[in-house]
């Protein structure tokens, strides 16, 4: 039988909270009257992360577990998990309690009233300076430049419809910045405001490098309008380099030094035609990433609890 939702919960290095996330979600989903099924994706934990998972799998057959081979990464390993999913609709939440599972039964009540995608949005969250301000930045740069707005303070935390997900996954996307996808979809988006807690328990693993590749890889992946930086420097420095012959013309007509005018427009020019070739290149392997898709998103070294098992 479909479950009418689908939990995926990401986890690396979790075995302080897998247990207690589980147990808390599960609570709020008995209270919606709905089935369900529990999917934990680990991505190479190097604690007992995976060990407690199967214990679990084997007193429940509604807990599944996919255990990777290697960490595949913070956008890879949980869109991979949200694919294998079957329920209706999809929630991804957090392992570490900093998204609220008190607010899954919002997502459903709002689900079942029509809402596609219902996303829950943080409004309060303490963190450090450096990464509000990275965090500002990084909005500002996606909203400038990105191919789509992206919903603010979104973290992917939410509910998605199984034809929002089936959509998604046809795009086969080598490195799926989720939350962009969701926006790109042109489904209809509803936010749930909500002030998001500190960990609970364990240490985070996101160092200032895995944030700044995460952050990265979105921006390479939802901002396709860089590619065309190159063209309009190119312009720019043919402008100049216009301008430069010009000058050295008038110099010549008029008796003057013209040498240096005639150098710096030949310099403009090939600054011109470095920039125009950058920007064919980069719109040509931009055609060729969207034209040879079909990378795997993780290598699965087992699962557990699935149909096939």
């Amino acid at each position: 039988m479909v479950p009418d939702i689908s939990i995926v919960c990401p986890c690396y290095n979790e075995e302080a909270n897998v247990e207690a996330i589980a147990a808390a979600v599960i609570a709020q989903l008995e209270r919606c009257d709905v089935t369900f099924e529990y999917l934990f994706i680990d991505n190479a934990s190097t604690d007992r992360t995976v060990e407690i998972v199967r214990a679990m799998c084997a007193r429940d057959p509604r807990i599944k577990l996919i255990a990777n081979t290697r960490n595949f990464g913070q956008m890879r390993s949980p869109t991979h998990c949200i694919y294998a999913t079957s329920g209706r609709a999809v929630i991804g939440i957090a392992s570490d309690f900093q998204d609220p599972p008190e607010l899954i039964p919002e997502f459903i009540s709002r689900w079942r009233a029509g809402a596609p995608i219902v996303l829950g949005t943080r409004v309060v969250e303490k963190s450090s300076w450096w990464l509000g301000v990275g965090r500002k930045l990084a909005y500002g740069f996606l909203e400038r430049f990105g191919d789509y707005s992206i919903v603010p303070h979104a973290t992917g935390f939410g509910l998605y419809d199984r034809r929002v997900v089936d959509l998604l996954a046809g795009l086969h996307e080598p490195e799926p910045f989720f939350r962009g996808m969701l926006v790109e979809s042109g489904y209809r988006i509803e936010t749930v405001p909500h002030a998001r807690a500190p960990r609970q328990r364990g240490v985070s693993s996101n160092t200032f490098f895995r944030l700044a590749d995460f952050a990265l890889s979105g921006l390479a992946g939802s901002a396709k309008r860089l590619l065309r930086v190159p063209f309009v420097l190119a312009i720019g420095s043919g402008v100049l380099a216009v301008v430069g012959l010009v000058a050295a013309l008038l110099a010549w007509a008029l008796g003057g030094p013209s040498g240096w005018f005639a150098i710096a427009a030949l310099l403009e020019a090939n600054v011109a035609l470095v920039f125009l070739f950058m920007g064919f290149m980069g719109d040509q392997v931009r055609l060729i990433s969207e034209r040879t898709r079909g990378t795997p998103l993780v290598v699965e070294r087992e699962r557990i609890n699935f149909a096939q098992d």
